[in-house]
């Protein structure tokens, strides 16, 4: 147990070299090392929860150097929260791809693996390089994701998607060099107690760094203006891949919450409170767009990649309030935006397949094999993610316009959020109308076999409407643990102290 903040990490790398090496073997094979790789992970994502829910924070020294001069990981709850999110979605994807998704390239199960590891690495990593090199691993394993199944459409898109990476990964270098060439550290903990004492000579620096890496968040969480890849990236993917890709865009947020609460928080002197200012309208005009994008888009995968969009910005809006009801209700949202689109996206994958023509398309008519039970899944994802009662959606959201509402001055900020809510309660009903109602059921294809959803993409999108459900039942005590949360998060102190007191486990021979 005293190596379990690391395991997360691990398992999924030797994982994923182990299905590496076995590219060539039966696909049932990579398919069990695959699943036995995934329950381990969610095993391992509860374990940490439940020994950061007391408010535990614990620190890792990997190779046991003390944590000036090594590698550190931090198991919080904010940390626990997101790798036990990773976990779920990354069990429900191999589920979904055993129908025979994987069949499509011998190394899906290898890069799927990777990219769950560099997740967990970014959530859980105290460094700031670090976090870097955990978002490279997770952006490689993404690209070789994003082409699985091949086709001319995901090669193109997967270009803008790689190009916009490439220029996110380097400004995040830049920020990084700018970070330690002024306070000669990349500690989190570290930077935040010397950006803390900083003197008024280093603050351009500071901040220009500061918010460099603002953007290059902003990117990773498809913020206005620099969301224009998601929607078609998004749509091109598998849906497993896709899925996945739901959580991934979390990451920026995650790295916004971390970062400008540790490093830029209240009392971070010349660096205190730098992003919150920028985030609020930035936001607002993202949910916005995204709203209108998901009125114009032409399928339902585009649809929902828009819906994500919106979240994102949601999210940003919430958070920039920087208070502890603010940043609890943006986290219950998260968990239910990212489950609730991760449904949606596997949604639209049977419905591609069940019409035989048409496809996701929200501009042709043809018929829907199987249409009463896909409507019915239909209707639970789009009202969850519409934020309509009963589902957790609406108690999401409300929770944020009330924690917006009582910094007194919600009045505007609510008629962009409920404007744009009703926007998107429009476009799910255009498209749950187009594809669910209009035409007739085609007897062939009703009989088909081949159309009808097989049992493992039934079970993977059940399991991820009840865990939407299973937020509105539980609500009281995941608003509890997310409030919680919130305050760890507004109160860095106690982390900065106690990652810049661990010490080198004596029991063991120390580096030098």
């Amino acid at each position: 147990m005293n190596h379990l903040p690391v395991l997360p990490v691990v398992v999924p790398l030797l994982a994923g070299a182990v299905l590496a090496l076995l590219h060539t073997a039966p696909v049932n094979v990579r398919r069990v090392v695959a699943l036995l790789a995934a329950l381990a992970q969610l095993a391992l994502a509860i374990a940490l929860l439940r020994g950061a829910a007391d408010g535990t924070q614990t620190v890792y020294l990997l190779g046991n150097w003390p944590a000036y001069a090594g590698i550190v990981l931090v198991v919080d709850r904010l940390a626990a929260l997101m790798v036990l999110l990773t976990a779920t979605l990354a069990l429900i994807g191999l589920l979904y791809a055993l129908a025979g998704q994987d069949r499509r390239t011998p190394h899906f199960h290898a890069l799927f693996a990777f990219q769950v590891a560099g997740l967990s690495g970014a959530f859980l990593t105290g460094d700031l390089f670090n976090l870097f090199v955990f978002f490279e691993v997770l952006l490689i394993s993404s690209y070789g994701l994003l082409l699985h199944g091949g086709g001319a459409n995901r090669l193109r898109r997967s270009l803008h998607y790689v190009t916009f990476n490439l220029l996110g990964s380097a400004l995040f270098l830049v920020a990084v060099a700018v970070l330690y060439g002024v306070l000669g550290t990349l500690n989190m903990a570290d930077l935040a107690h010397k950006i803390a004492q900083a003197p008024p000579a280093d603050a351009v620096l500071i901040q220009s760094a500061g918010l460099l890496l603002l953007g290059v968040f902003a990117l990773k969480a498809a913020l206005l203006p620099l969301y224009l890849w998601l929607p078609n990236t998004y749509a091109a993917a598998s849906a497993p891949v896709a899925m996945l890709f739901a959580v991934m865009t979390k990451v920026g947020i995650y790295a916004v919450l971390r970062v400008y609460t540790l490093l830029f928080g209240a009392d971070a002197g010349v660096g205190a409170n730098l992003a919150w200012p920028w985030l609020l309208p930035v936001g607002l005009a993202t949910i916005a767009l995204a709203a209108l994008g998901a009125l114009a888009a032409n399928s339902l995968r585009r649809l929902v990649g828009y819906l994500i969009v919106g979240s994102a910005g949601t999210l940003f809006v919430a958070i920039a309030s920087a208070t502890e009801a603010s940043i609890g209700a943006a986290l219950y949202y998260l968990l239910h935006s990212t489950l609730a689109t991760a449904a949606l996206f596997l949604l639209a994958d049977m419905v591609r397949r069940g019409r035989q023509h048409a496809g996701d398309s929200l501009r042709r008519v043809d018929a829907l094999a199987h249409r009463n039970a896909l409507g019915l899944a239909f209707v639970l994802a789009a009202v969850a993610v519409a934020a309509l009662p009963p589902m957790a959606g609406f108690l999401a959201k409300a929770l944020v316009l009330d924690a917006i509402g009582a910094q007194g001055h919600g009045a505007w900020i609510w008629t962009v959020i409920l404007c744009s809510s009703l926007c998107v309660v429009v476009a799910l009903a255009r498209a749950g109308s187009h594809l669910f109602w209009r035409g007739e059921e085609s007897p062939d294809a009703a009989s088909s076999a081949g159309l009808r959803p097989p049992l493992p993409e039934r079970a993977a999108l059940g399991l991820l409407l009840l865990s939407s459900v299973a937020l509105t039942v539980f609500a009281d005590p995941v608003t509890q643990f997310t409030r919680a949360t919130a305050a760890q998060l507004l109160a860095p102190q106690a982390l900065i102290a106690r990652v810049l007191g661990a010490q080198p486990r004596a029991d063991t021979d120390a580096p030098p």
